[in-house]
């Protein structure tokens, strides 16, 4: 038999767990003190483990509760979260969008207000992440995602593609004028993307090893650390040109530009199946992208 318990239990839990009181959660709830104590009870002698200390009072998380309670707000949230983007009606339609960081910072935040303006009635969710695992949490109508789709959705559109740049602050640019000088500066590495400085050094014919890499989780992080001269980032064009000029950073020497190998793509479940709002920013992606020279091969 299944351990997962009772969703009214996990419910008077979260609230009693967030308010610190058995009273002021039946007052949220609309039940009895009596009610919620009882179902807390119930939910401690189905997981086998205490939750709650209580007092005279007031009630304070065990261990046992302190840990569960993420877990347990998380998945309520979800479900919430997945029942309003799947059923949900009214004046305002919901799209819930996921996307990669970097796309969303550099290409997507600079069109909303315009979608805004042409789809007035649709209410836009848009989360962000970078690895994998991210883009596995929470329900999402559509997805952005670099490199391979068919990990994320059946059905895909392509969307832009990446130019790779060596960048650093001016005082460092000035030490790289040619290719050769890379290979004696700290290089900030990001982990998400497979096309990174070993790449970037093999197209332009210089040794792969030593590197000296510095590890950063994202493209705005390298961005931010290279900002304060820990080195020389890639810069991802036309995604990363908007964090590029916010850090100050410019071109190291000279016109060096390598083709990215990967590209970002619009990622669903099933085209056919989309709701009405998720179709209406889906065609109007499609468009912007147009509009600012995506949808073409990368490189």
């Amino acid at each position: 038999m299944s351990r997962v318990p009772s969703l009214n239990w996990l419910r008077v839990f979260e609230v009693a767990a967030r308010t610190e009181s058995f009273a002021r959660a039946a007052e949220e709830l609309n039940l009895s003190s009596a009610a919620v104590s009882q179902q807390i009870r119930a939910l401690e002698d189905r997981l086998g483990a205490q939750l709650f200390e209580r007092g005279a009072h007031s009630v304070t998380l065990t261990d046992p509760g302190r840990s569960y309670l993420p877990t347990v707000q998380q998945s309520l949230g979800l479900l919430e979260e997945a029942t309003t983007g799947i059923f949900g009606s009214g004046a305002e339609q919901p799209v819930f969008v996921r996307s990669v960081l970097l796309f969303a910072h550099g290409i997507l935040a600079g069109g909303l207000k315009r979608f805004h303006a042409v789809h007035p009635r649709v209410r836009l969710t848009l989360n962000t992440g970078n690895a994998a695992s991210d883009f596995d949490a929470g329900y999402s109508d559509l997805q952005i995602v670099f490199g391979t789709p068919g990990q994320f959705g059946r059905d895909y559109d392509p969307l832009l593609g990446e130019t790779l740049q060596p960048v650093a602050t001016p005082a460092l640019a000035a030490q790289i004028a040619s290719p050769g000088d890379l290979g004696a500066a700290p290089l900030i590495e990001v982990a998400t993307h497979r096309s990174g400085w070993r790449h970037v050094m093999h197209e332009l014919g210089q040794p792969l090893a030593p590197l000296k890499l510095i590890h950063a989780d994202s493209t705005v992080m390298a961005a931010a650390m290279a900002a304060q001269g820990a080195g020389v980032m890639l810069a991802r064009a036309p995604a990363s040109d908007l964090v590029v000029r916010q850090s100050g950073l410019v071109p190291c020497g000279g016109d060096i530009a390598v083709s990215g190998t990967d590209r970002y793509f619009l990622v669903c479940a099933d085209r056919n199946a989309m709701r009405p709002a998720a179709r209406a920013f889906r065609s109007w992606l499609l468009d912007y992208m147009k509009e600012i020279g995506g949808t073409r091969p990368a490189g």
